[in-house]
């Protein structure tokens, strides 16, 4: 037999015992019944995903292609694309003299670029999908037409004495030329920031109808007379009119005028009525058209999903058939109690709040009877999943979860700690549904908090509060497309928004490390079913430290997990009691994927109680899965304890990169210190990564002594680290414990050789180049930052900056020259410890 042939049959007998190994894991209905399996080998629902923001015009193919390429090295498997407008500041803003001016969302050019992605997508086995027009906010575009645009109920009243035959012209309604928005937008038409002039609330209106009251008091019902008939199409009247005054009120409806944003200004159009099953139809279908026009081979494949996010469309007050719908639904006739909306009083005050009460419940059930309902039915026949952020609109989230088939809620990093976003709520509903897997809009982050200083070790325990609070699948907030050359870093922003999780991020490359965490999280959390008593099901008694301690309950058959975290940056030990007896505990770490047992735990009152240790934002799961150990051949504590050490004192050469302003030659570290500290400028406001490299030998009793493990200790870190000895890989570390374990038989006894990459934030590099003349033009943010005004000539023309001494490019600017800079580099001490 040939080599060729004896390696295709050793592959295919590998692949053959791994098949029958991972078949092993599953029941009949295919469900993962060993949580053991999908811990080592997440499957695709464990994976996270991104929002991909593509700002603008400035998008390029060899930017879409290295943007999907490093994301599925790092470990996602979907994105969802957003187009918006160039920079969001926070509203929709714009950058002039683009390189690709002819790229607007929703036109050819940029139809192209899409099934471009789609196809890169196929072809790395991605998910790929997009928001359902441009923007984010809500359903709607410029093929929207004022009849078919979110209504508002408006009216003119006209005073009138009895006794007399009333020959008049009633006004037309008119209302502020303003759109009724929640929020302004830049118009490049008057270069402000404001809620628009929008024509079509001057020239489009209905009439509903016209009633005479009485002009003081309350109204009775039978006081009102419907004289709608009365009434010509110019609106003129003639009327017998009774004795007393009266007022008229000629009641009709108009545009709310309402802009999805925050697009482009030529992609800004009206947001569709979403009562309206004529407009709703209208606008899926354009959608769905447009994307079979332009990607129909590919749905399904490269091509999976339309995205709605959370709401920001306003409150409509009207729609062309709400006098049947509520007619049918409520069982009575509107047409009275529309003068509430004229602030009159319709048959005392209990009637006018229960007609309110009910319209308000009849606008809840035409958003999901119409709006949700023509989403889902839609979507489903043209084989694309819905996904949606179904909270904070006019209906009841508990209604709608069974319509969607792909939820997602959302939560931020407010001040550097889990701030839910009407994600409670949302979690409840789905649960209800009976939906398992929660997505979330992860890790939405404001300018203060997030200004290109979040770190992985900074994000974590806020993302394992949300694991805790029921989320299981994260959709980062945000990924932006980066269409420029990589000498243009950090690049394209959203904006002031978002946690900056950009290919272009200076610690994107040991990023994989923490996508793992997650994806061995979000497998054991999609595993089994929740435990919902959680008060009673486990509770902790602090021993030490200021921890706080969240957890989270699956549980299948007869095995239990746990996911417990310390939700804070302070150390401590606690004991934690969890509502199971008889069963073995074991501790499995998602940060380095080790799973061991623990031996040190008692049983009291039905409970197994378990001493925890926990450093700084760390997390576990306490898995339940196997009968008690009938001898304990080990005696042992759950969490090693340091016996000895020795710290590396020696002198550190340390190499920086010289394209981002470091030393050109490598510099000695006689003492480990912070980078801002240092004397050098290129240092002390240097961003990346530098090269910590040393020797050092061990004590012969470390060398003898075959008990135990041996670790490298790193001390204070700031803010990530990849660690080799002797040329061997022993991985990124990017949490606490800030250490790694070093494998038996590799230290020597003398010139063991140490390297260590440490990387840090984009900020002081920002901050360093304020520090030089500016090469850039900025206007200012609407909430503060500054954002590119246009693009400079040199950076069109690729020709040298004049500002040598600055390095950066970008197109949001959060820092001046006396920003605080960000603690850097390896601060120490290095130490190799022994640990029993």
């Amino acid at each position: 037999m040939t080599f060729f042939k004896q390696k295709i049959l050793c592959t295919v007998i590998t692949i053959v015992c791994f098949s029958i190994i991972a078949v092993g894991q599953y029941d009949k209905n295919r469900t993962v019944t060993n949580p053991a399996y999908v811990f080592e080998n997440p499957p695709a629902d464990a994976k996270p995903g991104a929002l991909w923001m593509w700002m603008g015009s400035n998008l390029s193919k060899k930017g879409i292609t290295k943007d999907l390429e490093a994301l599925k090295k790092a470990g996602f498997n979907r994105t969802t694309m957003f187009s918006l407008a160039d920079v969001t500041t926070p509203w929709a803003g714009e950058i002039k003299k683009s390189p690709t001016p002819e790229m607007i969302a929703w036109t050819e050019p940029w139809w192209k670029l899409v099934r471009f992605a789609a196809e890169e997508s196929k072809r790395l086995g991605m998910d790929f999908g997009m928001f359902n027009c441009p923007g984010y906010e809500a359903s709607g575009g410029t093929w929207i037409s004022p009849e078919l645009s979110m209504q508002e109920i408006c009216w003119s009243k006209t005073e009138v004495k009895g006794n007399i035959a009333l020959s008049t012209v009633l006004e037309r309604p008119k209302v502020n030329p303003r759109a009724n928005m929640m929020w302004p937008v830049y118009n490049p038409e008057t270069d402000l920031l404001e809620k628009p002039i929008i024509p079509a609330r001057k020239t489009y209106y209905k009439d509903i109808v016209v009633l005479a009251a009485p002009s003081k008091g309350i109204v009775a019902k039978d006081s009102i007379i419907d004289i709608t008939d009365k009434m010509q199409a110019d609106g003129s009247i003639a009327w017998k009119v009774p004795e007393g005054n009266w007022t008229i009120y000629r009641i009709g409806h108009t545009t709310m005028g309402a802009f999805i944003q925050p697009a482009q200004w030529k992609a800004t159009g009206l947001e569709c009525d979403k009562m309206s099953r004529v407009a709703v139809e209208f606008h899926i279908n354009h959608v769905i058209g447009e994307i079979k026009k332009h990607l129909g081979d590919l749905i399904g494949t490269g091509f999976t999903h339309v995205h709605f996010d959370s709401y920001e469309a306003g409150l409509p007050s009207w729609t062309p058939k709400m006098r049947e719908e509520f007619l049918t639904r409520k069982g009575y006739d509107l047409k009275p109690y529309l003068l509430t909306f004229a602030g009159r009083n319709v048959g005392g005050k209990a009637d006018s709040t229960k007609f309110r009460n009910d319209f308000y419940a009849t606008i809840e059930d035409l958003h999901r009877d119409i709006y949700f309902s023509t989403l889902s039915k839609k979507l489903k026949e043209a084989n694309l999943t819905f996904l949606c952020e179904p909270y904070g609109g006019p209906w009841k989230q508990k209604d709608i979860m069974p319509l969607i088939p792909n939820v997602m809620t959302e939560f931020w990093t407010h001040n550097g700690v889990f701030s839910p976003y009407e994600l409670e709520p949302t979690v409840e509903a789905l649960r209800l549904s009976g939906q398992n897997i929660v997505e979330a809009e992860a890790f939405t982050g404001t300018p203060k908090f997030s200004n290109w200083t979040e770190t992985p070790n900074w994000l974590k325990p806020i993302g394992d509060a949300a694991f805790c609070a029921g989320v299981n699948r994260f959709i980062l907030h945000r990924y932006t497309q980066q269409p420029w050359d990589d000498k243009f870093l950090p690049g394209a922003t959203m904006g002031q928004w978002g946690t900056h999780f950009d290919r272009t991020q200076t610690w994107w490359k040991e990023f994989p490390a923490m996508v793992k965490y997650w994806q061995r999280c979000q497998a054991l959390l999609q595993w089994g079913k929740i435990v919902y008593n959680q008060v009673a099901d486990f509770s902790v008694q602090v021993i030490q430290g200021e921890v706080n301690i969240k957890s989270i309950h699956r549980k299948e058959a007869n095995t239990d997990i746990y996911f417990i975290a310390n939700t804070s940056h302070n150390k401590g030990e606690i004991l934690g009691k969890f509502k199971v007896t008889g069963m073995q505990p074991e501790c499995w770490n998602p940060v380095t994927g080790e799973m061991r047992t623990l031996y040190e735990f008692s049983h009291k009152d039905g409970y197994t109680e378990i001493p925890l240790t926990f450093e700084d934002a760390q997390s576990f799961f306490i898995v339940f899965r196997n009968k008690l150990l009938t001898q304990k051949a080990v005696q042992r504590k759950n969490f090693s304890v340091e016996k000895t050490a020795i710290t590396i004192n020696q002198p550190w050469k340390v190499v920086f990169d010289a394209k981002w302003g470091g030393p050109t030659k490598a510099v000695v570290f006689q003492n480990l210190s912070d980078w801002t500290h240092h004397s050098d400028k290129g240092i002390k406001y240097y961003s990346g990564t530098a090269i910590y490299k040393t020797t050092f030998a061990l004590s012969q009793n470390l060398l003898l002594d075959k008990k135990g493990h041996i670790e490298l200790d790193l001390g204070v870190v700031k803010n990530l680290a990849h660690v080799k000895i002797n040329g061997h890989d022993l991985g990124t570390i990017w949490t606490a414990p800030w250490s790694v374990a070093i494998p038996a038989n590799l230290l020597k006894a003398t010139n063991n050789q140490l390297e260590i990459a440490v990387t840090n934030v984009w900020a002081n590099r920002l901050i360093g180049d304020e520090q030089e003349p500016d090469d850039c033009v900025w206007l200012p943010g609407h909430q503060g930052g500054r954002f590119l005004k246009e693009f400079p000539d040199w950076f069109l023309q690729n020709i040298p900056r004049p500002s040598k001494n600055r390095f950066c490019f970008t197109t949001w600017n959060y820092f001046t020259a006396q920003s605080p800079l960000v603690s850097s580099g390896l601060i120490g001490p290095v130490r190799i410890i022994k640990t029993e």
